[in-house]
């Protein structure tokens, strides 16, 4: 159901931090694009995340890892362009923070100056310390992600749950502390066990997103591709499915290849 824009209020950090101290949950999801990101503004939602998983659902590659960061420029500038209310957070993708401070923050300022992006997520805890700290310093709202960080897919090898082993669990809730202590304004939480979620959200004052991470977290976040049923060769357990736009839209291109072939389209009254 779409909410009358009239009822809603430009989101910002601060009013995500209410929305947490008031117990009331946080929606966001992907966008990549004008068109979608400015059905799922309309729709009400609070973040879109401008996701590296464009590298998956948009460009077709195996993992987020060959994104550019022109890139995401380019999908971050296409969303901003869209959005009147929700948040709009840029990932940095993979090799653009890594090397050094100097280069995360670099890569961080051109994210807000030619997206127009309002903050930047990034994955990692204790080892991307110093980069959250001089992005932070420069006046720019970092959002961080912790558990399957699938820039790291290949040091792990694996997309299973992370933090299963206490000392994994440990790790985590440490860097999620230390990111608060840093200032991050909120954390994503992936594919992580329920138990040590509910953990995390209720040891920080800042909101904590969960995907995968279930229920007792301050908020949701899905890739629009799948909970639209668009894409169909992903089904992780955490997944619902709130659509079926890929036998939608299969069916529609079928009627309209039809009309074409049998010349039914354009009709009379499609003509000038």
């Amino acid at each position: 159901m779409s909410v009358h824009k009239s009822d809603l209020k430009k989101i910002t950090t601060h009013q995500l931090q209410e929305m947490k101290n008031r117990g009331e949950k946080i929606s966001m999801l992907t966008a990549y694009d004008y068109s979608m990101a400015k059905i799922i503004d309309g729709a009400g939602i609070d973040i879109i995340l401008v996701g590296d998983s464009a590298s998956n659902v948009m460009a077709g590659n195996e993992t987020t890892l060959p994104i550019t960061l022109d890139q995401m420029i380019y999908h971050g500038s296409s969303v901003v362009k869209a959005v009147t209310r929700a948040l709009v957070v840029a990932d940095l993708p993979f090799g653009s923070y890594q090397g050094s401070s100097g280069e995360a923050l670099r890569s961080a300022i051109r994210i807000m100056k030619e997206a127009g992006a309002h903050a930047v997520k990034l994955e990692g805890g204790s080892e991307v310390k110093d980069s959250v700290e001089r992005i932070l310093m420069a006046g720019i709202p970092v959002m961080g992600h912790l558990g399957l960080t699938p820039q790291s897919i290949y040091k792990f090898g694996t997309y299973s749950v992370r933090a299963k082993e206490e000392a994994e669990a440990n790790k985590l809730l440490e860097d999620a502390k230390l990111l608060e202590a840093c200032g991050c304004f909120a954390i994503v939480l992936e594919k992580i066990p329920a138990k040590l979620a509910k953990q995390v959200a209720s040891a920080l004052h800042i909101p904590v997103i969960g995907i995968g991470a279930g229920p007792d977290v301050d908020g949701q976040v899905l890739v629009m591709q799948d909970m639209l049923g668009i894409s169909q060769d992903f089904k992780p357990r955490f997944l619902r499915r709130y659509a079926d736009l890929h036998t939608v839209i299969t069916h529609a291109v079928g009627n309209y290849i039809a009309d074409v072939k049998a010349k039914d389209f354009p009709s009379r009254e499609e003509m000038y």
